[in-house]
């Protein structure tokens, strides 16, 4: 007499696991800012080192590299920016990645501490569509 294998408990034991997963996936928030970048049409395949972030209630945040991006005082962005360049040995540029609905000031402001300093800044885009035009 041969012994039988039952695969009941095999597909239960994997529906247990399924449920598992997609509840505790729910539990994951993600921590990327929503920035809307305004469009252009024309990139760069550059990749830049250090990136500020200007939300659209125009608070500032500043990333090294593909680090978190972290809350950051006006007054303490020249001081991370100047350390980024550093640690870059003056290489590589800075980007702006500002909401299109932040203000034109907020965005001068950024830029003007960038060129008094000798930074090199700019403004980061997301591609046009060609069907929007």
């Amino acid at each position: 007499m041969m012994a039988m294998f039952s695969m009941a408990s095999m597909t239960d034991v994997i529906f247990l696991l399924l449920i598992f997963f997609m509840i505790t996936s729910t539990f994951v928030f993600p921590t990327a800012l929503e920035v809307n970048l305004p469009q252009s049409s024309v990139q760069t395949a550059l990749k830049p080192g250090t990136k500020v972030y200007i939300d659209k209630d125009s608070q500032l945040y500043v990333s090294l590299s593909d680090n978190e991006p972290q809350a950051v005082t006006p007054e303490a962005l020249l001081t991370f920016l100047k350390l980024a360049q550093e640690e870059n040995e003056g290489e590589g540029f800075i980007a702006i990645y500002a909401d299109e609905e932040v203000t034109y000031g907020k965005i001068v402001e950024v830029l003007d501490i960038g060129a008094k300093n000798n930074l090199k800044m700019v403004l980061a885009t997301r591609p046009a569509n060609a069907t929007t035009r």
